[in-house]
C-alpha cells in the first residue's frame, strides 16, 4: 500500500461494522471503542451483505512473492480470519487450499482471473462473490468488465507513489457509470455500476 498506505482504511476502522467483523484486529488498533454507525458504517455493511466467496489477489493474502516456501503463513487475519466463506487467491504457484476457522478455506488459483470467478461462483451457491483487492486484481477484473458493481471510496489521505487503480481504463466504454455517491468526514462513497 505504500508509505502511510494504512491511513487509507481509517474510514471503516472505526465503524460498527468493521468491530463486530473484525474484533480481534479492531481491538488491537483502536482499542475497546463501540463503533460509529451512520453513512460509512451503512457501506461497510452493504460489503457483507449476501456474501458467499471472497476473491484476492496474492499480495492481499500476504507480504511473501514468488514459490511458496515451507511457511506457516496463513494470512494476515489469525487464525479465525473474517471471511467465513471461501476465499480463492490469484497466484502463479500452486498451493494446497488452506481451512481455518468460522468457515474460511483459502484456495489458490493459478489458471487466471476466469478460474478464479467460475469456482467463486460455484461456491457462492447463488449469492454474491465480493473482489477484496490488491490494486493489481481489481484492475484486471474491471478491464475484463467482470465487475457488476465497484465500491470507491476516497478518504481525505494524500499519498505518493503507488499503483493507479483507474489509470488507462476506460471505465464508460465499458459500460460502467455512477449511480451512487455519498460525502462524510472520513471519505467520499462513489458506486460504479455495470
Amino acid at each position: 500500500m505504500g508509505i502511510g498506505g494504512m491511513a487509507l482504511h481509517q474510514w471503516v476502522l472505526g465503524t460498527k461494522t468493521f468491530q463486530k467483523i473484525h474484533a480481534d484486529f479492531a481491538g488491537s488498533l483502536i482499542g475497546d471503542e463501540v463503533g460509529r454507525g451512520g453513512v460509512d458504517d451503512d457501506f461497510a455493511a452493504r460489503g457483507f451483505e449476501n456474501l458467499g466467496a471472497w476473491i484476492m489477489g496474492r499480495n492481499m493474502f500476504g507480504p511473501m512473492r514468488g514459490p511458496w516456501a515451507d511457511d506457516p503463513w496463513e494470512g494476515w487475519w489469525g487464525k479465525n480470519p473474517p471471511y467465513h466463506v471461501p476465499v480463492f487467491v490469484l497466484t502463479h504457484h500452486a498451493r494446497a487450499p488452506i481451512t481455518m476457522e468460522g468457515g474460511t478455506t483459502f484456495h489458490f488459483v493459478t489458471d487466471g482471473i476466469h478460474a478464479a470467478l467460475a469456482r467463486a461462483r460455484e461456491a457462492a451457491q447463488g449469492k454474491d462473490v465480493r473482489l477484496g483487492g490488491g490494486v493489481a486484481t481489481v484492475r484486471e477484473y474491471l478491464s475484463a468488465g467482470l465487475i457488476d458493481e465497484l465500491h470507491l471510496v476516497i478518504p481525505p489521505v494524500l499519498l505518493g507513489r503507488g499503483e493507479h487503480l483507474l489509470a488507462g481504463i476506460d471505465a464508460v466504454s465499458l459500460g460502467y457509470k455512477c449511480t451512487e455517491r455519498a460525502v462524510t468526514d472520513h471519505a467520499t462513497h462513489v458506486v460504479l455500476t455495470k
